[in-house]
């Protein structure tokens, strides 16, 4: 049986299989996060049919794309069916047309349940549009400091100890420097990042504030949202610092374990000229090629990274709050603290009731 869901209703639905049966190339694109792609038709086949459609006839259209589909049939049913014991199977397109409707009717012939999502994948991407439209419906604490001082570190802890932190950097596949993309491969789309990172807001939207990481308004290829952006730079600000040594070494862990790194390092240097001039670079690149990498990055630090963010290495009455890092688990403990103090008010409970959630 098919049975037409919205998108509310799909909301609803529990363990759900999203099957997103557009191209690959749609897919890689954007998607609703977390569904599978089994695509009827490939990049190709579908600008021919499309190409069809729109210059000879819809009736010719439709008799190439059975012709194209026909013999793929058996092993799209199969790959269904096996995606169908694991939860309930909602299929959909580009906007809930012929391509989830065709493989609907199929799915439903061979007794397998299906559902079928009204509008596809364009009235998922109007909602995620709306919602960046409004103001965002929380507080945000945002986590500023200087390179290296493990403020994505402390998100995941954060995040592990069963607080609302969302780690914007690792939604971009970035960690929004120079260095930035190193090890890191291909960036989603801006419309890939929009989704995931509305999913993570829908995730926690019974809680009053969100934390992150202080970010510019573009994080590598993507750009924030601007009404996430501007209630960044309205949240309330907490200084993050840690020692020079434990920077160094935070950041040689991180870099080292990452495969052809100082490759691409060494490219990325290149970028660095205009801020450090010719000597300076040359003088980092020989550093690096000699493999002195604890003091490599300690005068990329000094030089560089400090200058450019500015941030204090120290307590400072400047921000709403402070963190010394070089104990995380009594930086974590201060800032429950904190939280446990501010966010607690008239219509919430106070100290750390509702604040946490399940990180299960």
């Amino acid at each position: 049986m098919i049975t037409e869901i919205n998108l509310e209703e799909l909301k609803t639905l529990d363990q759900r299989i999203l099957v997103d049966v557009r191209s690959e190339g749609e897919f890689a694109e954007a998607t609703i996060p977390g569904s599978v792609n089994i695509p009827l038709f490939n990049n190709e086949e579908r600008i021919e049919v499309g190409t069809t459609y729109t210059q000879t006839s819809p009736s010719l259209a439709r008799e190439l794309g059975l012709r194209i589909v026909s013999p793929k049939l058996p092993d799209i049913v199969k790959k269904v069916e096996e995606l169908s014991n694991k939860g309930p199977l909602v299929l959909f397109c580009w906007r809930g047309g012929m391509r989830s409707k065709s493989l609907a009717a199929v799915v439903d012939l061979m007794g397998i349940p299906v559902y079928r999502l009204q509008g596809g994948f364009k009235a998922y991407r109007s909602q995620v549009v709306d919602y960046y439209e409004t103001k965002l419906p929380f507080q945000v604490v945002v986590l500023r400091g200087n390179t290296g001082v493990g403020k994505t570190e402390f998100l995941g802890q954060l995040r592990s100890e069963g607080y609302p932190a969302i780690d914007l950097e690792k939604l971009a596949n970035n960690r929004g420097s120079v260095f930035g993309a190193v090890g890191l491969g291909s960036p989603p789309s801006q419309k890939k990042f929009e989704g995931l990172l509305y999913e993570e807001l829908l995730s926690l939207s019974k809680f009053p504030y969100i934390i992150v990481e202080c970010e510019s308004k573009r994080i590598g290829r993507v750009t924030l949202p601007t009404s996430f952006y501007t209630a960044m730079q309205e949240g309330i600000q907490i200084l993050h610092y840690d020692s020079l040594e434990n920077r160094v070494q935070r950041l040689l862990k991180e870099y080292t374990s990452v495969p052809n790194a100082l490759q691409e390092i060494g490219t990325a240097l290149e970028r660095l000229i205009k801020t450090l001039g010719h000597v300076k670079v040359q003088e980092l690149r020989i550093l690096l090629d000699e493999g002195r990498l604890d003091v490599f990055t300690e005068r990329l630090l000094i030089e560089y990274y400090d200058k450019l963010y500015a941030y204090p290495n120290e307590p400072s009455s400047e921000y709403a709050f402070y963190l010394n890092y070089e104990e995380p688990a009594k930086a974590l403990r201060e800032l429950e603290g904190y939280l446990g103090t501010k966010m607690a008010g008239p219509g919430r409970e106070s100290a750390l009731s509702g604040i946490r959630y399940s990180a299960k």
